[in-house]
């Protein structure tokens, strides 16, 4: 059974937000995550909570919807909100899901709302596609106008970024950025490479610690483990532990 969508409301007036909150608790596969009044406390929640899709408001003071958007490195399903048409263009370029003018009404909403679900479901579906077993010890990724050669086995760990992927070395500085997706880079990876986060998949071998569902790559990067991984991730993880079996 597909689960719930997790959704962030963001508007910075408040009879405003207080509509899309309204209206997302009358949809019965939404959950509100939190409403927000503005980017900036939408960044923190999206910190701490994994979300799903965001209806937000494009002209706010501080940071505006549409750059809040596109600075965020792994976007979810996004619907505009806004009551000037003028941002209409320069919004398709996130390629949301939907765009609402204000005022709007609860069929507008709705209507969104399914174009959500239709999007999230064929997500869900895509990542539960089983990856055929990997060829070959290494890949190569292009990264410019080149193709470079990895060992598996210095991965550390991989970062999505809507379109793009940044993969993390154990020989290099600074990760590889390369135009794929995670289920294109799936199909070449081994057993012991475990998406733990919508954002993140993890090299299991290369791990230091894991403390609260949290994964230490090393003293300065900690990486959580999303709600959606938690269940694969602790069965990974018990199979492979000993001592007392933490409850999942």
């Amino acid at each position: 059974m597909m689960r719930n969508i997790q959704c962030l409301a963001v508007d910075d007036e408040p009879i405003a937000l207080e509509k899309l909150q309204n209206y997302i608790l009358k949809i019965p596969f939404f959950d509100l995550v939190a409403p927000c009044e503005g980017a900036l406390e939408a960044m923190k929640v999206m910190s701490e909570h994994e979300v799903d899709a965001i209806f937000i408001d494009i002209n706010m003071p501080d940071l505006n919807g549409l750059d809040f958007i596109e600075s965020l490195p792994n976007r979810p399903l996004v619907v505009f909100t806004t009551a000037y048409t003028q941002y209409a263009v320069d919004s398709f370029r996130v390629a949301p899901v939907d765009y609402l003018l204000k005022p709007f009404s609860f069929s507008d909403f709705q209507r969104s709302a399914n174009r959500i679900q239709q999007q999230f479901t064929m997500q869900m579906q895509a990542q539960k596609e089983p990856a055929p077993a990997p060829q070959s010890d290494s890949l190569y990724v292009k990264v410019e106008y080149k193709y470079v050669r990895i060992d598996l086995k210095d991965i550390r760990y991989i970062e999505g970024m809507s379109d793009y992927l940044r993969i993390y070395l154990v020989t290099e500085p600074r990760p590889l950025i390369t135009h794929s997706t995670f289920r294109q880079i799936k199909e070449y990876l081994s057993p012991n490479f475990l998406q733990v986060h919508r954002s993140y998949i993890v090299n299991m071998d290369q791990l230091k610690e894991i403390a609260r569902l949290r994964i230490m790559m090393d003293k300065d990067t900690w990486i959580p483990v999303g709600d959606l991984y938690k269940d694969d991730f602790m069965n990974y993880l018990q199979k492979r532990s000993v001592g007392k079996k933490e409850k999942k």
